[in-house]
């Protein structure tokens, strides 16, 4: 498989623990980029705050070594990231693993830096011996949906993705690596 390759001045490295402090705020960023502007309000700040705060899921991700991590960074700043794990959702496929989060700066979209982080998530999950790869999107996201079909990807399911006291319908897709 070839690497992609992206702007010169990006690099990529696995996150560490050491991370905890510069990766939470600029993935807060991303998602707010992302999602902000349907989801904006108490509910939408505090799961950012459950999410990317201090003691927050990315924070406690972060140390755990069963997750990897590779972050796309600029002058020793993060500008994108990705999150793989096990995959624990349904359908249940043993050994298969999800690509938990995969997100990049919008300054930073169409320079190949998700590219570039989808070839790390395939290749360490075919390292991991994962027979499928996972991901979770929301339905109405079509920019992401379009590049994870480009890579393989195709629908097979749907969940519930809770934020506040409203649910939203995430769909569940699967690329078969093998």
């Amino acid at each position: 498989m070839d690497i992609p390759t992206c702007h010169a001045d990006v690099s990529f490295r696995h996150a560490s623990p050491a991370d905890v402090d510069a990766l939470p705020p600029v993935a807060r960023r991303i998602f707010t980029e992302t999602f902000g502007a349907r989801f904006a309000g108490a509910d939408f700040d505090a799961f950012c705050d459950a999410a990317y705060g201090p003691s927050g899921t990315m924070a406690r991700d972060l140390v755990d070594p069963t997750i990897g991590w590779r972050i796309a960074e600029q002058a020793g700043v993060p500008v994108g990231y990705a999150k793989l794990r096990a995959w624990a959702g349904m359908p249940s496929e043993a050994g298969a693993m999800e690509l938990q989060q995969i997100y990049v700066l919008s300054a930073w979209h169409g320079k190949g830096l998700a590219e570039a982080l989808m070839h790390w998530a395939v290749g360490e999950a075919l390292a991991r011996g994962a027979p499928s790869l996972y991901l979770t999107v929301f339905d109405h996201n079509e920019r992401a949906k379009r590049f994870y079909a480009r890579h393989g990807f195709a629908e097979v399911g749907h969940c519930a993705f809770r934020l506040g006291d409203r649910v939203y319908d995430d769909r569940v897709w699967r690329k078969p690596l093998g």
